[in-house]
């Protein structure tokens, strides 16, 4: 139906007959003359329509052309000529084509907003269609097509095996909540959608397959976010004979590769490593963003004995931890503002956010601003300013609570300052590698250990009595990679033995009984000569979202879900007919709503 796409269109074709597809982006009719923009997935060329002696059919060509209204779907034929009035924004700008022909091959009626608005996220959502007709969409996807193309291409070319491994699978809830899809042929059993290929992986390596890859869909029932879907999409790899620098530096280089490739940037070479311990330490996060500094100071020893209560009582506790933050120039802070971030830590768990004005340090006391400086002589007054770093102009938080608390609330109260300070800036690219995870964290509404990474993760001991008795402190072998403050992949060195594997099943209070009917099949094959392994899985949609510079991962993703777990556009999840229910041998409960009417 064409020869040429409208955005490629350039001053090689001029004098060259063209023909283009496209929809109406603008139509302007300036009496006998008519200006088209024409817009396809690789940009927009200008169309005339005007009168022309050596053309019988011109009055019919400029008649089509004054009744086109927007995203009409045309086609015109023309002839490419030099533009007398260059607009160097758009890539065509140097031509336009003289139309001979044009076809409407479907009128549009009018829209619910326009391609160059920015309607709302459920009108979005809910023409889906339209919304990814919008030029900023279509370079986001295409970002997106531009980085697995080149992911693929760096794996092929280091012999990866791109193996698919199933959907439907067995469910072994351990994390996110399940999908679960009736099986009709075995009544009253079901399938579980793959929260992560994460065991079919394990087993290839098993299998003697040394090196594994897949683009893979995931699924898990969780709530949503501007970083989270219930479906998404990422880069699943295996090693086998691996240690963590292995897959650490074969990663790294790939992720180098493929933003050079596809952004034109390159990345540290090597990316810092930082394990986790000190990244909750300096930063309150296991994905600090170090595109700007602001690092904690703890305090707990200068303010023991300080008669500031809140202070003292927490730096007195056994798990306790007192941080200061120093937000540089800003002592110019209203009490609003000040407020607003107290509000924003209160959402993560801090009671309240104390806070000091450094205006002229040389004036000792008097030159500090705080309703708690009151609380410390001046000793311990000027030791907390120089602790936390902060010079004249600069305003200091304090955190305090326990210490996972404090550091939440403060790794938040520090990005936002982050990004209100404008300290973030626009092309940094800041990678690094977070090491030396917790193998367990305590649930305590669980009473129980979990797994912080997953609990296939070897721990850095081999000892199984070491492991049980300091399960408490015990360090796994588990990597992530996180790039400005978003971590886009994760991963870890494997379980290889059996006895490990049920061990670290025991501590998370997995009994022996329910470890073999869940995951029978892997303790299994540990027993038949699993090599050391290892792997990772890189976050296709938020490595796309972080190229495309946007915050929602919603951007990158054709058909993406709104936050309340529902595709607008085509009504789904929806209610199924009985019959179709019963031929799956499942029966659906009231809603207690409905019981109780």
């Amino acid at each position: 139906m064409r020869t040429h796409f409208c955005g490629l269109i350039d001053s090689s074709l001029i004098d060259q007959t063209v023909t283009l597809c496209g929809w109406v982006d603008v139509a302007r009719d300036l009496g006998g003359v008519c200006f088209v923009d024409l817009r396809d997935h690789e940009g927009i060329v200008q169309v005339v329509a005007e009168p022309d002696a050596d053309n019988a059919d011109n009055a019919a060509v400029i008649a089509a052309a004054s009744q086109l209204g927007y995203e009409d779907c045309v086609r015109i034929t023309g002839v490419v000529r030099a533009r007398h009035a260059v607009n160097d924004k758009i890539r065509t700008g140097q031509v336009e084509i003289l139309a001979k022909r044009i076809e409407v091959l479907n009128k549009a009626e009018p829209l619910p907003f326009h391609a160059h608005e920015n309607p709302g996220e459920e009108t979005r959502l809910k023409y889906r269609y339209l919304d990814l007709r919008r030029p900023q969409m279509q370079q986001m996807m295409r970002t997106r097509t531009k980085l697995v193309a080149a992911l693929r291409r760096y794996l092929d070319e280091r012999n990866f095996q791109d193996i698919e491994t199933p959907i439907l699978t067995k469910a072994t809830p351990e994390g996110a909540r399940d999908f679960l899809v009736p099986a009709r042929m075995h009544a009253g059993e079901f399938y579980a959608l793959p929260q992560s290929p994460q065991l079919f992986k394990q087993i290839l390596m098993m299998a003697g397959f040394d090196r594994y890859y897949q683009i893979a869909r995931c699924f898990r029932d969780e709530a949503l976010r501007a970083d989270r879907q219930l479906e998404f999409t990422q880069l699943d790899m295996e090693f086998a004979w691996v240690n963590e620098a292995d897959v650490q530096n074969l990663t790294e280089d790939m992720i180098r590769h493929v933003f050079r490739e596809v952004k034109g940037v390159e990345l540290a070479n090597p990316f810092p490593r930082m394990t986790y311990a000190e990244a909750m330490r300096l930063y309150g996060s296991d994905k600090p963003d170090l595109r700007f500094d602001m690092a904690f100071a703890d305090i707990v020893d200068l303010v023991k004995t300080c008669d500031f209560k809140v202070f003292a009582d927490v730096a007195n506790a056994a798990d306790g931890r007192v941080i200061a933050l120093t937000a540089p120039g800003a002592a110019s802070h209203s009490r609003k503002q000040i407020d607003e971030l107290a509000a924003h830590a209160a959402k993560y768990g801090a009671k309240g956010l104390a806070w000091m004005k450094v205006e002229t340090l040389a004036n000792g006391r008097e030159g500090i601003n705080s309703p708690i400086a009151k609380f410390f002589d001046d000793a311990t007054l000027l030791a907390i300013v120089e602790r936390a770093g902060a010079k004249d102009g600069d305003l200091i938080l304090f955190g305090a609570g326990n210490a996972k608390t404090a550091s939440d609330f403060m790794g938040a109260v520090r990005l936002k300052l982050g990004k209100d300070l404008g300290l973030m800036r626009e092309g940094d690219w800041k990678p690094l590698w977070v090491t030396d995870f917790p193998m367990f964290e305590y649930d305590d509404e669980a009473g129980r250990y979990v797994a912080l990474h997953h609990p296939f993760t070897a721990p850095a001991v081999d000892d199984i009595a070491d492991l049980r008795a300091n399960a408490a402190t015990a360090v796994s072998r588990g990597y992530d990679m996180v790039l400005n403050g978003n971590e886009i992949g994760g991963g870890s060195i494997r379980i290889h033995s059996s006895a490990m594997q049920s061990a670290v099943f025991e501590l998370l209070g997995i009994g022996a009984e329910e470890a073999q009917a869940k995951f029978g099949f892997l303790l299994d094959a540990l027993k038949y000569g699993a090599p050391p392994h290892g792997g990772v899985a890189f976050g296709i949609d938020r490595i796309a979202a972080l190229m495309a510079g946007t915050e929602s991962i919603r951007d990158v993703i054709a058909f993406p879900k709104t936050t309340g777990a529902q595709c607008l556009m085509t009504d789904a999840p929806s209610p199924i007919a009985d019959a179709q229910l019963a031929e799956v041998h499942v029966m659906v409960r009231p809603r207690k709503s409905e019981v109780a009417g």
